[in-house]
């Protein structure tokens, strides 16, 4: 979810292949809610393989990356870890959230109203732990490297980018910025035809460059009174924020030095400015392992050979006319 930023913060629409020879740090679990919200049947429903497990995210995850690699984007998936403490009221939440579509899912497919079942479908997205498991295998299989954060993943990202191991930070969310990530890119994962909620129309998403010089300066707020504004308005950390304050009331009541007057806030700022982060990573990519892939995808989730097959013949393409142009030395 995020904290929600979008009305206040500058964006720079850019085409993917402005990325070309860049190496991204995404945000894994947001990534994968996104295939798993968006990747469905007509009835609303996750794509399964025969034995009813969801592939929604497998197919998201293996062919999103095949485009990544094709298009010269050199993915590195951040894992989330252990959520800090006060997430807890957001995630309780999220869950609730989820029950309340999942009942109305339910109802509306009963009705045959396959319209407004989708609608909700998509807000019942849940990323069970086998399905973490199997997108760090297929990720290994396929020679994408991978980091676990030991906590937010977002905030694990934007040190990765930091430490110069990454170009850049790719999240829908907002909080990279406030994490200290020097850019973002949203949109990554789900560029492309988009159907509107509700509606009979679909719009373009294009990849939106967000660079946080650029945001901060257009605010006129240093990083720690970004984070202030972000409070105000409602984080994971206190989802809500204060009622009746949006961003634009936020950034008055900060740049007047009033935040101290709506609470004690120091321990989220802090997990805002001094997030749990691990140098403990290895970032290779490999040469996709055409056999272990077929297993994972075909044998063991139904996928189609022949397009498992042909993804898998332009990852090797993309990745020998790479290594032919030396681009990726550094990392090989």
């Amino acid at each position: 979810m995020g904290v929600n930023l979008g009305e206040i913060v500058p964006k720079q629409k850019i085409d993917i292949s402005d990325l070309m020879g860049k190496s991204v740090a995404i945000d894994a679990y947001n990534a994968l809610y996104q295939f798993l919200s968006i990747i469905r049947q007509r009835d609303g429903t996750p794509l399964k393989n025969s034995k009813g497990e969801v592939t929604s995210h497998l197919s998201g995850l293996f062919y999103r990356t095949v485009n990544f690699v094709e298009q010269g984007i050199w993915p590195i998936y951040v894992f989330d870890g252990e959520p800090p403490e006060l997430k807890a009221k957001t995630i309780e939440k999220r869950k609730e959230v989820k029950e309340e579509a999942r009942e109305k899912f339910v109802s509306a497919r009963a009705k045959g109203d396959f319209k407004e079942a989708k609608k909700y479908s998509q807000m019942t997205s849940s990323l069970k732990e086998d399905m973490v498991t199997n997108s760090k295998e297929l990720l290994e299989s396929m020679g994408i490297p991978y980091i676990v954060s030991p906590s937010e993943g977002e905030a694990q990202a934007a040190y990765v980018v930091l430490k110069g191991d990454a170009n850049i930070s790719a999240s829908q969310d907002y909080d990279s910025i406030l994490f200290g990530a020097p850019s973002l890119v949203r949109n990554l994962t789900i560029s492309g035809k988009r159907k509107v909620p509700g509606k009979d129309l679909f719009v373009d998403v294009v990849p939106e460059l967000i660079t946080a010089d650029n945001v901060l300066d257009f605010l006129n707020l240093s990083r720690e009174q970004l984070i202030q504004v972000a409070i105000l308005v409602g984080t994971d950390y206190n989802p809500g924020g204060i009622k009746g304050i949006g961003p634009k009331k936020a950034i008055e009541i900060v740049k007047a030095g009033n935040f101290g007057e709506y609470g004690e806030f120091d321990q989220i700022v802090s997990l805002f400015l001094n997030p749990k982060v691990s140098d403990n990573y290895n970032i290779s990519f490999k040469k996709p392992e055409k056999d272990k892939i077929l297993e994972i995808l075909c044998d063991k989730y139904d996928f189609s050979e022949l397009r498992v097959e042909k993804g898998i013949e332009r990852m090797e393409f993309s990745l020998e006319n790479t290594l032919k142009q030396k681009t990726l030395d550094m990392y090989f």
